[in-house]
């Protein structure tokens, strides 16, 4: 792997051949082949571009530099870094969780590339910040649990991944918690901070594209109000309930939330 080299630097991989590209921004802890279950449903009308980020699945290691991946622009360097190399353009992004917030940067600094989002489960901002904005969680809940990281790797994943998939993933919460196991701690801890502790919500309106966002009904990281705050404050934006528990509906409902994907990116 050659360490400039972005498409091997992050893993990339294209499929399908349509005239319209979805970029897949995978969230944390996890890799692109987490998106395996709804990329049937668009490769065959739709361009497909999946990658990794730095520091997670088969990305290149060499790569990671923690100053860079301790902030969420980071991230959000490496979708752009991915489009520019493919020269794409008219670009529908895709993100799951902590990534539409990525993805939402990405497209503020490069609008010219990414002209649509699609938010899957969306926070801006996991903590609490009363009276007006509900996060789901105290500082000291996530340091808690990142605490746990430090003293026992495998337990922390093994408690946070049912919490993650839910009830609707149930079958799903053992290939989520060997994706976590499966990353360099130190990656996953930098990555975790910069998703637990980031406050995107100032972000929201400097987006001018159109926004489609998926909610569960029940999702322990990020409730309704969450996503209808989203909504809110996005200039042009619409949230889709989905009747679900838990924060992974790509994973969970990819026949239900497809159809209006491709609905969305056609029009």
């Amino acid at each position: 792997m050659i360490l400039d080299d972005t498409l091997a630097r992050n893993n990339v991989t294209v499929l399908g051949a349509g005239t319209k590209t979805f970029v897949l921004a995978h969230g944390f802890g996890c890799d692109q082949t987490m998106w395996q279950l709804l990329t049937p449903y668009l490769e065959q009308d739709f361009r497909i571009v999946l990658f990794d980020y730095v520091g997670s699945g088969k990305s290149d290691p060499r790569a990671f530099k923690g100053e860079k991946y301790s902030k969420l622009e980071g991230y959000a360097q490496d979708i752009v870094d991915v489009c520019d190399a493919l020269n794409l353009s008219d670009v529908t992004l895709v993100g799951h969780s902590v990534s539409s917030m990525t993805g939402l940067i990405a497209a503020i600094e490069a609008p010219h590339i990414i002209s649509k989002l699609v938010m899957v489960c969306p926070s801006p901002c996991f903590l609490n910040d009363p009276p007006d904005y509900q996060g789901g969680f105290e500082r000291a809940d996530l340091e808690e649990l990142l605490g746990l990281m430090d003293r026992n790797y495998v337990g922390w994943a093994n408690h946070l991944a049912p919490i993650v998939m839910g009830v609707s993933g149930a079958d799903m919460v053992e290939t989520l918690a060997d994706s976590f196991c499966s990353t360099d701690p130190l990656f996953a801890k930098t990555f975790a901070r910069a998703t637990f502790f980031s406050d995107c919500r100032d972000l929201l309106s400097k987006a001018k594209q159109p926004t489609l966002i998926f909610q569960s009904t029940e999702d322990t990281l990020a409730a309704v109000s969450v996503g209808k705050f989203v909504e809110a404050q996005m200039i042009n934006a619409r949230l889709e309930i989905v009747e679900a528990n838990g924060h992974c509906l790509h994973m969970t409902h990819p026949c239900e939330i497809a159809p209006t994907m491709v609905q969305f990116a056609l029009e």
